[in-house]
């Protein structure tokens, strides 16, 4: 596989992560996409009166860079989601820097499963955390 691992390459311990820089065009981007227009991430005077004070990104447009470490790095390409349980702890903002990091927790050679923890992170401090299922392809 030239952008990922076999399943039989994947051990415990291994990781992969991925950054990058939210702006106004990511969000506007993903609203169209998802069809999410919801005022606290497109409307600064509705968003301004909110809890949070002003815009904050779309919570899954963290979760999609998720995504691209697992669809590209670790296990990359060929796998295929299971699942993924999101857990959102802080927002993310327009200029904000998401560090993505994932870990490889376990592995079920029968299904050619893999387990990899799920950490988003601005600053060092955890935006959103989970942990991911992929199927994996084995070699041949």
């Amino acid at each position: 596989m030239q952008g990922g691992y076999s399943f039989e390459d994947l051990k415990p311990g291994m990781t992969a992560s991925y950054g990058r820089t939210v702006t106004e065009a990511d969000i506007a981007a993903f609203a169209g996409v998802s069809g999410d227009f919801n005022p606290v991430h497109v409307n600064e005077e509705f968003a301004a009166n909110t809890m949070f004070e002003g815009r904050i990104a779309h919570g899954m447009l963290t979760g999609a860079f998720i995504s691209t470490v697992v669809g590209t790095k670790l296990p990359g390409e060929g796998c295929i989601y299971v699942s993924q349980n999101l857990r959102f702890r802080a927002p993310v903002r327009i200029g904000d820097t998401v560090t993505v990091n994932v870990e490889v927790t376990a592995l079920d050679p029968k299904r050619r499963f893999v387990t990899l923890a799920t950490t988003a992170s601005v600053d060092g401090k955890p935006v959103v955390t989970g942990e991911a299922v992929m199927m994996v392809p084995v070699r041949g």
